[in-house]
């Protein structure tokens, strides 16, 4: 009886967990650009290989990976903003009310845009390679064994004597 009360304990304090996760409000996406309709409230947003265009307003942050983030006029985003690979475009009067992050990519703000938090901006392109870093490595790791064990079977033509370099 203890083991099935323990269980539904378990279910019981877990449950808000999973409810907080699955919410409605978040939008999350691969490969699609994501759209908050004018009018529209969203919590989170997360996104890669995509672009958010924001009409409506975000409660939450917003992160995006080798996309861009669009914000109308009169819009807001009261979390933070973070990207990598993508620009910031901010319109009239539009603010964010958190910190933003972005490595490869720039902000940039109409008149009247504003950022509330701290900015941290590296718009240098090479930053878009770091989390293919391991890849490379690897790669450039298998192409040195490859060359080298080419290199030490490879059999050199026996030239006839008084003919070739």
């Amino acid at each position: 009886m203890r083991r099935w009360l323990l269980v539904v304990a378990m279910l019981v304090a877990t449950a808000p967990l999973y409810a907080r996760s699955h919410s409605g409000s978040d939008r999350t996406s691969f490969g699609d650009d994501i759209t908050v309709a004018e009018g529209d409230t969203v919590g989170d947003i997360a996104c890669a290989f995509c672009s958010v265009h924001i009409h409506g307003d975000v409660k939450g942050d917003v992160a995006v990976a080798y996309g861009s983030i669009e914000v109308d006029a009169g819009r807001s985003i009261s979390g933070d903003v973070a990207a990598l690979g993508g620009d910031l475009r901010l319109g009239p009067g539009s603010w964010v009310g958190g910190d933003v992050a972005l490595a490869a990519g720039e902000v940039i703000a109409a008149p009247g845009a504003m950022v509330h938090g701290s900015s941290a901006v590296s718009p240098s392109r090479i930053w878009m390679l770091l989390p293919l870093t391991p890849f490379l490595v690897l790669g450039g790791l298998i192409w040195l064994i490859v060359w080298l064990v080419r290199r030490n079977r490879y059999q050199f033509p026996a030239y006839p004597q008084g003919r070739g370099f």
